[in-house]
């Protein structure tokens, strides 16, 4: 025998209201009492009853579909702002609409916006690659809320989530400080790269604050592996002495860490290493078997935030940074 469906005038009557009003509160719309909206609610859920996503998406004007505009959606750190936006959308009763376009292809990206700005989306959630170098603004191209998340916009008053790289640089030398150390150098990437830049400028202001220096100038190269092999070769023979190293990524940091042992050194005994990433648990969730230690830029709560505050339409102007974070492992 097939299952009865409860329908809108089955909550109205149980709940002892018009059928207008059960509406209203179930919608979010018009002026009714908290009082009812709750007791409507409450009594809808006791019945097990399940608003039709298109009834109400008509009722409520929206369509509850995000438009989500990736730049290389396939990315690591772009795939952990996607999944976790789109798992609070979901918690919300809100659909995705991905488009995935070449940043540097105008074509590209023009054809994606056409392709959104075609469909009937409630918002749009802009997500980068990287905070290394501008992207372009979108928020006019769309007559709906657009939020950027773990990007660097070229328009700064375009509404941006991202990671905050000046801090990053700092928590990785108050880490390194509070473990005792004090002749620290910085392996980081291309000197044009503004997360590199802001890194570096973090480090060596904080180094500064506690009265200290770089124990040879900073290496700027690239975020590699190959690169931090070849940095930490030529950084162990300029200054033989130092017991620190914050490795721009992770990925400078295992080169450099692969040096540091073949040096016939102690990680973190001799010298200890800090990278940037928390590309351990990025790329194969080993959050039980964690080796360097690193910071997490916080790319889960960027996704986190920029879901609800298009939800909430919370949009202020500008750049919001969010807190990075240590996670302590084997080699500082």
């Amino acid at each position: 025998m097939a299952e009865s469906v409860i329908t809108l005038s089955d909550v109205a009557a149980a709940a002892g209201v018009s059928l207008s009003t059960a509406s209203k509160a179930l919608n979010g719309t018009d002026r009714i009492s908290e009082a009812t909206r709750e007791h409507v609610r409450v009594t809808a859920d006791r019945l097990g009853f399940r608003h039709n996503a298109l009834a109400r998406s008509f009722a409520r004007g929206r369509s509850q579909t995000i438009g989500v505009l990736t730049h290389r959606a396939s990315n690591p750190f772009t795939r952990v702002v996607l999944a976790t936006a789109a798992t609070e959308l979901g918690a919300k009763e809100q659909a995705i609409l991905l488009y995935d376009a070449r940043m540097e292809e105008q074509h590209d990206v023009t054809e994606s916006v056409l392709q959104l700005r075609a469909r009937r989306i409630d918002g749009v959630i802009v997500i980068g690659t990287s905070t290394s170098f501008r992207t372009p603004s979108f928020t006019s191209r769309f007559d709906v809320p657009v939020i950027n998340a773990f990007t660097v916009p070229e328009d700064p008053q375009d509404t941006t989530i991202t990671a905050d790289d000046h801090a990053i640089g700092r928590l990785a030398i108050s880490h390194l400080l509070a473990g005792g150390r004090r002749k620290i150098a910085h392996l980081t990437a291309e000197p044009h790269d503004m997360a590199a830049q802001r890194r570096a400028e973090g480090a060596g202001q904080l180094l500064a604050e506690a009265g200290l220096e770089w124990a040879a100038p900073v290496r700027f190269g690239r975020w590699r592996e190959e690169w931090g092999e070849q940095a930490a070769t030529e950084l162990l023979a300029e200054a033989p002495d130092l017991d620190a190293i914050f490795c721009g990524s992770d990925a400078i940091g295992r080169g450099v860490e692969r040096v540091v042992r073949a040096s016939g050194r102690q990680v973190p005994g001799d010298i200890a290493l800090i990278g940037v990433d928390n590309w351990e648990s990025l790329m194969h969730d080993q959050r039980g078997t964690r080796h360097l230690t690193t910071i997490d830029v916080g790319l889960e709560e960027i996704g986190r935030q920029v879901a609800n505050r298009l939800l909430e339409g919370d949009l202020k102007p500008g750049v919001e940074y969010v807190e990075p974070h240590v996670v302590v492992a084997d080699t500082a």
